[in-house]
């Protein structure tokens, strides 16, 4: 379903809505703060319809989008350094007993202790399917670093869970 917004026909973001909130999970890590860089991010992308070149890929164009306004309030966050996100409310009271639950949780965790850079590049092109070529335009680098870093992001999540993993 294609809509009219400033003069150029965009494709509909609805259906780009799931592989934005886990790429905003990817660099967020909190569920809450996820939906709201969604949110913050389609509003920017609404508000700025009229600079979105018909021709070029909607969700590359949203991830950019996302990634900068994600950086921008991190920039902002460390100045006011809110607590709270090692609270022990967050913890489940009893942890479930399925072992593909307990895996895929130790694999996130895994993912999450990853420097910023190779999670960012691990949730883009393994978890979100994206391209290199298109990881490389979001991210504003060079295919080869993002090879780099995928590659690298694999070995340190394997060396992480260790060789039961394997």
């Amino acid at each position: 379903m294609d809509q009219q917004a400033g003069g150029k026909v965009v494709p509909d973001v609805l259906e780009l809505i799931p592989a934005l909130r886990a790429y905003a999970r990817s660099l967020c890590r909190n569920a809450a703060d996820a939906d709201d860089l969604v949110q913050d991010t389609l509003v920017k992308a609404l508000g700025n319809i009229d600079k979105f070149e018909e021709g070029s890929r909607l969700r590359a164009w949203l991830f950019t989008i996302m990634r900068n306004t994600f950086f921008t309030s991190v920039k902002i966050r460390t100045r006011e350094a809110p607590a709270g996100e090692d609270c022990i409310s967050s913890t489940p009271i009893s942890p479930a007993t399925q072992e593909w639950y307990v895996r895929g949780k130790e694999l996130m965790a895994a993912v999450d202790r990853l420097p910023s850079h190779y999670r960012e590049m691990l949730i883009l092109v393994v978890m979100l399917g994206e391209s290199y070529e298109t990881a490389a335009e979001i991210c504003d680098c060079a295919i080869g670093t993002v090879k780099s870093r995928v590659n690298r992001a694999r070995q340190m999540v394997i060396e992480d869970l260790g060789v039961d993993a394997l």
